[in-house]
């Protein structure tokens, strides 16, 4: 049974996402449909908001208890704090406890509330409010970086327009619809299903599924995927796979696949912990019950065996352990929101650190996605007023359509400031071109086989000739037809500013490895690959091949791979780390990515990569004082040889040192 309920996708979105989407896909809590719309900003965060509301309380507590009338408020603020940072983690630990699971968490919560014990609750409130803290950090970077993938659902639309045996339309579901079913997809509508044209002929764009930047001509037997958009005539369709098979639901799997394929960076820091943890636990117990047999102590007071014991735990607490990777993951997170680079979790940085590959997609990536008129000539010549009189008909003629190369002849008359020509009769054939009256002339412009159908054998033979060698160099044509007089009309993809020298610099200054994956046809890839001095390239790309060669490079060396559209998704999810251009980049994209380049600013992934190399070294600086401050205060707190409250301001200086460390990073 399909729910007709809806719920907001995010807190403050207004897409609806419906139930099974919530349960089939893992949602976060605050989407869930259980909750109202006008209560579920509250559960937004909500651990990391708990925990700022526990560190002001103890802000708070702190001063207070520097005044003897206000010790009674201070105490009971400190309850509250251990209620609000302790109560959870205590709870965590009991269930971990129970499971037979030994970790730091354990050891953290063992060593707050052992400090009220030897009369050091305040320093128990600072472990568990920076334990607090770092555990919602660590849970918002994680959910950050999950890309959501059900906005992949959002490219196509929910329903489809069935054409019934007596030609009645019915709007239906698209989860309702079967094979063999006949669809009606109108101009300007996405393509609901996988089919293939039964009826029609129009221009369908393709640019976000396969990467290619002109959309493709489909008519009668041609297969259209679902996600296209039909940007002309209208096509009669016969669905060939159902939504659940469709062309995005392929995608949306691979993502899924790529995503839980993802290597965890953080596992040699959780055996270290739990390790760790198991140790220190058992040393302080040992310490406990053996140290009067060494030495001459009591096992009570300040003095004693447990007291000490007790503060070589908290002591050996690791806070600057802690602390010392998420402060300098978030530091470099702050400095690149400032540069406009999401990072969708500071580990991210370490995966980039270690990268040797970087892939690109052409279009969209490299290149702006947009046509430009190169150059216009007449197939057997053309004076300067001839061509002139050409671009000017063209320019009357492509201002009524919506293609990309129509928008590159436009851009190119405004620019030049064509003269405006009056035109009769004017139409468009969906998939080939358009025609007109230019006075008493024909004109028409459109593909080069729609064209020559309208010259003679010889001419057409002529015309095809000329076509060889611009599009062996991988430029876009468009045929013009004035009277008998044939002219070709010559675009490329223009690259973004700045690609080369960035390219020059992550070849020379950071000696990575460069190569271009993309849906794109060979000539066009040939060119493009050429002229940015790329040795390594792989076209006509499918994303499922996109996938197959990033996830053996990602494997083999480390691979950052650079895309925007739907078919680099999967790639970019599978890849080390994913880099998504943020204003061109196709929602699923962004979402599979690791990394969002808000302003397309591609020219920062030098900057971006030699950030990523300090935040490691930083980040093993960090943890190498913070080994060097828990030896230095919980050793002498054991021994005796310092008391409990300067082991305690050793303890919390390497903290402190730690975190200045890493706000090193927020330089730019």
């Amino acid at each position: 049974m399909t729910s007709c309920c809806t719920i907001s996708s995010s807190p403050h979105s207004k897409d609806p996402v419906v139930f099974d989407e919530y349960f089939g896909l893992g949602k976060e809590e605050t989407v869930s449909p259980f909750i109202t719309p006008a209560t579920r900003h509250w559960g937004a965060n909500l651990t990391l908001k708990s925990s700022a509301i526990a560190a002001g309380l103890l802000i708070l507590a702190f001063a207070l208890s520097f005044f003897s009338s206000g010790i009674p408020l201070s105490n009971l603020l400190l309850a509250a704090v251990y209620f609000i940072a302790g109560v959870p983690s205590l709870i965590e630990a009991i269930e971990d406890l129970l499971s037979l699971e030994i970790n730091i968490d354990i050891l953290m919560t063992l060593a707050a509330f052992s400090s009220v014990l030897i009369g050091s609750g305040m320093e128990g409130a600072l472990l568990l409010v920076l334990f607090a803290l770092s555990g919602s950090m660590e849970d918002f970077v994680t959910a950050k970086a999950k890309g959501d993938i059900s906005s992949l659902h959002k490219l196509s639309p929910t329903k489809a327009c069935v054409i019934e045996s007596d030609g009645t339309l019915i709007e239906r579901s698209i989860r309702d619809i079967e094979i063999d079913t006949i669809i009606l997809v109108k101009s300007g509508q996405v393509v609901p299903l996988d089919g293939v044209v039964i009826e029609g002929t129009s221009s369908v764009n393709l640019v976000h599924l396969t990467g290619e930047s002109v959309p493709v001509t489909r008519g009668v037997g041609d297969e259209v995927p679902a996600g296209g958009r039909n940007l002309e005539g209208a096509l009669t369709v016969k669905v060939t796979r159902t939504s659940a098979d469709s062309t995005l639901a392929r995608i949306i799997q691979l993502v899924t696949q790529a995503q839980e394929e993802r290597p965890r960076l953080q596992r040699w820091f959780d055996k270290l912990s739990k390790s760790y943890a198991i140790t220190i636990i058992l040393l302080s117990a040992f310490f406990a019950a053996t140290l009067p047999w060494f030495i001459d102590t009591p096992y009570l007071g300040i003095e004693g065996s447990i007291y000490r014991a007790l503060a070589f735990l908290i002591a050996a607490s690791p806070c600057a352990l802690i602390i010392a990777i998420p402060i300098a993951y978030l530091s470099a997170v702050g400095v690149c929101a400032r540069q406009g680079i999401l990072l969708k979790g500071g580990i991210t940085l370490d995966a980039l650190a270690r990268c040797n590959v970087l892939a690109f997609d052409k279009t969209g990536t490299l290149t702006s996605g947009d046509l430009a008129l190169q150059a216009i000539e007449g197939v057997n010549g053309a004076s300067a007023e001839e061509l002139k009189q050409a671009l000017t008909i063209a320019y009357a003629l492509e201002k009524n359509a919506v293609h990309p190369i129509a928008k590159a002849i436009v851009t190119y008359g405004q620019a030049h400031q064509l003269p405006v020509v009056s035109l009769k009769e004017f139409q468009a054939m969906p998939g080939h071109g358009l025609s007109a009256l230019a006075g008493d002339l024909p004109v028409y412009i459109g593909l080069p086989n729609y064209i020559a159908s309208k010259i003679s054998a010889a001419s057409a033979e002529e015309l095809m000739r000329k076509l060889i060698e611009p599009q062996e160099r991988g430029e876009l044509i468009a045929v013009l037809l004035i009277g008998q007089k044939v002219f070709l009309l010559r675009f490329l993809d223009t690259i973004r500013p700045y690609v080369r020298s960035t390219l020059d610099e992550l070849r020379h200054q950071l000696g990575l490895r460069l190569v271009m994956l993309t849906g794109d046809h060979e000539n066009s890839a040939k060119r493009i690959a050429y002229e940015l001095g790329i040795k390594e390239y792989h076209a006509d790309l499918r994303p499922e091949d996109k996938l197959r060669y990033v996830s053996r490079l990602a494997e083999t060396e480390g691979l950052a791979m650079i895309g925007d559209g739907v078919n680099d998704a999967p790639a970019l999810a599978r890849a080390t780390v994913g880099i998504c251009m943020g204003e061109v980049g196709s929602t699923a994209a962004i979402d599979a990515a690791d990394v969002v380049l808000l302003h397309d600013k591609i020219e920062l992934l030098t900057w971006l990569i030699k950030k990523a190399r300090q935040t490691q070294k930083i980040v093993k600086q960090n943890l190498t004082l913070a080994a060097i401050v828990i030896l230095a205060a919980s050793i002498p707190a054991l021994a005796g040889f310092v008391p409990l409250w300067l082991a305690v301001v050793m303890h919390e200086g390497g903290t402190v040192l730690v975190g200045l460390n890493g706000l090193r990073l927020l330089r730019r």
